[in-house]
């Protein structure tokens, strides 16, 4: 049958070594391009990042500005950012390189199974990063900051905002925050990596559940442990801050939910194709 057999006849090791440092060269050249491109929007791109930050700051009454401690600092800052970017903007090339090259292997109902989540997966990813971006990244930057003093500008002063300076007695420390460009960069990424991974909670259960390893049964009897287990993600990935926790739980509960949906759509799809197949 047309179904159990390979797309293509196998090929000797060397062609195989071969096919694949064709596609390794490819990939690596459509990062090389991509990361040089991205570099002429690296410095837009770290302002993009840097405003949540730079909100919790000027509603502080505060200069919104970083620092960097090193000659080099920010010009290795600018290059991880063009290297990320050019990650995400050659990852289609990349995928599909490996695709070709995983692809002749399969079978043709494995390749209409897995091609979906390819497509799918950067899609939850770029969906959890933007959460991470907009929601939970500005909640924790209010938190971390606000135990420092304010040191309000000389604008908002000759103004009249109503901002508390950071004076205190001569005996009192007065602590302000002066953050580094590139600890604050590590800090939103992380968050934006955490979440990203979080999102990717409902495509790796269902290509679980699609491959028997896990049934909508199983998750829903684990239940109880898969809560105890995010609110332990969550307190790790997370500021001590209860707000931000409560989000991240509702979010990564709510995704397991979804998952658990999933996995039964899987199931009655697969029970509906072993009935006609009973019935030829």
């Amino acid at each position: 049958m047309a179904e159990t057999e390979t797309e293509d006849t196998a090929m000797p090791l060397i062609q195989h070594l071969a096919e694949l440092r064709t596609r390794i060269i490819r990939s690596v050249a459509a990062l090389l391009v991509a990361v040089i491109i991205c570099f002429t929007i690296a410095e837009p791109t770290l302002d993009f990042i840097m405003r949540p930050i730079a909100d919790v700051l000027n509603a502080r009454g505060e200069d919104a500005r970083l620092i960097f401690t090193a000659p080099q600092e920010k010009l290795f800052v600018l290059f991880r950012i063009s290297i990320l970017l050019g990650l995400a903007l050659s990852f289609p090339i990349i995928a599909y390189q490996m695709w070709r090259f995983v692809a002749p292997g399969l079978y043709q109902n494995e390749k209409g199974a897995f091609l979906p989540f390819v497509i799918a997966s950067p899609a939850m990813f770029i969906l959890g990063a933007a959460f991470a971006h907009f929601v939970v990244t500005p909640l924790a930057m209010d938190f971390f900051i606000g135990f420092s003093d304010v040191v309000p500008t000389i604008a908002n002063l000759l103004s009249g905002q109503d901002v508390a300076p950071a004076t205190a007695p001569d005996d009192e420390l007065t602590t302000v925050f002066l953050g580094s460009v590139k600890e604050t960069l590590d800090l939103s990424l992380k968050f934006i990596f955490a979440f990203g991974i979080c999102f990717q909670l409902p495509i790796l259960l269902t290509l679980m559940g699609k491959a028997g390893l896990v049934s909508s049964d199983g998750l829903k009897a684990v239940r109880k442990y898969a809560v105890v287990g995010i609110l332990v993600v969550a307190a790790l990935v997370t500021p001590p801050d209860v707000i931000t926790q409560v989000i991240l739980f509702s979010v990564v509960y709510a995704l397991y939910e979804i998952s658990i949906w999933l996995v039964m759509m899987v199931e009655r799809k697969r029970a509906d194709a072993e009935e006609e197949e009973d019935t030829v």
